[in-house]
């Protein structure tokens, strides 16, 4: 384990301390039942001295019972250790994932992260369990049994020196081996959740476009691979488990001749060969559980790695501490900004775009698909930096501002409408958690969306599906201004927000929204002119490059990349409505 996972398993160092301590007890209760069992064997049954035998056998439970109390208080400490220190790794690296940009995020893939907040997390925890229970155990089983071994007879050296060597150098054949594959298999179980997590959140794009059988050949193939590389590693490990048997077998059969031979010659007695050969397999027995261990701890390494890339990972978006000095509420300036997605190659997406919005202005922003109109607005409460230039809010640097001011004062709508499981109300509560119903409902009133929720059976109370599947497009649209609304931010943005509304309810909601959040900045980007002609203005935007901004009037006048969008509108749907 990385010594940077080992930070987590400090603050039970007390239960990790217990765990090998209590496990001690347990062993030296196993090492002691093959002696005390051979002294019943020798003394009590050929010498029939029954009360030997009874006063033995007595002492032999009490020896189980303490180390059976001592195993399981091994199991409870190691467990307390083993699990606390997963739960504090897993928050760290999900409040990790919670911090990193979505070109972060994006990088590691969903199904990656998923997998290393749950099955690595889960292997490193297993390994820090083996670590102080079952390595404790086994090393003390190794080493003890071969010290009651040759304090039976010193002639049993010579088996343990033949066997030993055999079963290790076996074991670091295989080991070394199956270890690559570890890493395989997890990046081989990424894809198969990658390709889970894509069915199931987009099950209705495949049902509608009848490709069921492609996705499940595709989840076929990933599952193929992942079940190939674990099956390498399970082959491997089948290999060696025989091999020790084997070993430990013909090691028994050599004891039991040395045994035999000693016996012969009134060396040994019947009860000591029995007790040599208990000892003989708790050694190589130990070494079996060893490879076990090995084994899960190059699994474990495996994932180890694989949570420090996401731990070492440093957010890309980092939070300022220049503070909002009061002078300006909800001003918006762009100032000679141009943007790239990362790690892509081509002309930016935004180039030397310049705008100042002033406070309480709605500025709508229209452009053809493509022309970088979400890429700008995503900008402005940093998911991404710009490239170049500047991008001011109440006319302070959004780079310099602290992350969670700047977003307090910026509400946005994103184009797709993301919900939660639970109910309406906590849905839109994600807008102001401290919010009373009647606020909550006030804000549903706004955003149109009260009169759809009053038709569910619970109302408020309702329970919304997982993503919101139970609803329509254009309610859940609704139920997201309706948080967003509910923030009542000095800057609101509307991302495409409306575009699953008819146009008399989204007229009903900007009306809305106008007389309610009064004084509040508006940025709209619509495809339909008609949703944006009665802002105060309109900004056209042209593969990145800002054409114009100014009224509906004026752009029909003088805009010919608007005037061409409106021909296209008016043509389509038959005149100006």
């Amino acid at each position: 384990m990385k010594v940077k996972l080992s930070k987590y398993l400090k603050p039970y160092a007390l239960f990790a301390l217990l765990t090998p301590l209590s496990m001690v007890g347990e062993v030296v209760g196993d090492l002691l039942q093959p002696k005390l069992m051979s002294k019943i064997v020798d003394d009590g049954v050929l010498g029939q001295d029954m009360n030997l035998i009874i006063k033995t056998g007595l002492l032999m439970l009490l020896v189980l019972v303490i180390g059976g109390a001592c195993g399981i208080a091994a199991s409870a400490f190691g467990g307390v250790a083993s699990q606390s220190f997963s739960r504090d790794l897993r928050v760290d690296v999900f409040k990790k994932v919670m911090g990193l940009s979505f070109e972060q995020t994006d990088k590691f893939t969903t199904g990656s992260l998923v997998t290393r907040l749950t099955a690595d997390i889960t292997a490193v925890q297993q390994m820090v369990d083996f670590m102080l229970r079952m390595l404790v155990r086994d090393s003390l089983l190794f080493f003890g049994g071969i010290i009651m071994m040759l304090t039976l007879n010193i002639k049993f050296g010579i088996v343990i020196i033949c066997a030993l060597p055999i079963e290790i150098l076996m074991m670091v054949i295989i080991l070394k081996k199956a270890n690559p594959y570890y890493s395989i298999a997890a990046k081989r179980l990424d894809s198969v959740n990658s390709v889970v997590q894509e069915n199931v959140t987009g099950a209705r794009v495949v049902k509608a476009y009848v490709r069921e059988d492609y996705e499940e050949n595709r989840f076929n193939d990933a599952n193929i691979s992942l079940m190939e590389s674990n099956l390498r590693v399970q082959t491997l490990m089948a290999v060696l488990q025989p091999l020790l048997m084997i070993i430990l077998n013909i090691s028994v059969i050599a004891v039991i001749f040395i045994g035999g031979l000693q016996v012969e010659a009134k060396a040994m007695n019947v009860g000591e060969v029995m007790a040599a050969i208990t000892y003989l397999t708790q050694v190589l027995h130990g070494v079996m559980m060893m490879s076990m261990m090995f084994q899960t701890l190059a699994k474990a390494s495996a994932s180890a790695k694989r949570l420090s890339e996401v731990l070492e990972t440093e957010p890309v978006i980092k939070s300022g501490n220049t503070p909002f000095d009061g002078m300006e509420n909800g001003t918006v300036s762009f100032r000679n900004v141009s943007f790239s997605y990362p790690d892509t190659k081509g002309s930016p997406v935004i180039s030397d775009f310049s705008l100042d919005i002033k406070s309480g202005e709605s500025v709508a922003i229209l452009g053809a698909t493509g022309s970088g109109k979400s890429s700008l607005v995503n900008l402005i409460p940093r998911f991404y930096d710009c490239t170049e230039g500047e991008v001011l809010v109440d006319g302070v640097n959004v780079k310099d501002c602290d992350l969670d001011e700047l977003r307090k004062r910026v509400g946005i709508v994103l184009q797709k409408s993301e919900l939660f499981s639970g109910t309406v109300e906590d849905n839109i509560k994600w807008g102001d958690p401290q919010a009373d119903h009647e606020q909550v409902k006030a804000a549903a009133e706004v955003a149109q969306a009260d009169e759809f929720i009053s038709k569910i059976p619970a109302g408020y109370e309702g329970v919304i599906a997982e993503k919101g599947a139970s609803l329509s497009g254009g309610q859940k649209q609704r139920l997201s201004i309706s948080r967003a609304v509910l923030k009542k931010p000095e800057i609101l943005i509307l991302d495409d927000s409306t575009s699953a509304l008819d146009l008399g309810t989204e007229a009903k909601l900007r009306r809305r929204i106008d007389e309610t959040m009064e004084g509040a900045t508006l940025i709209i980007i619509a495809q339909r002119i008609q949703s944006v002609k009665n802002c105060d203005r309109i900004a056209v935007l042209d593969h990145g490059r800002l054409c114009a901004c100014d009224t509906h009037e004026n752009l029909l006048k003088t805009c010919e990349v608007y005037q061409d969008i409106y021909a296209s509108q008016i043509k389509s749907t038959g005149g100006d409505r």
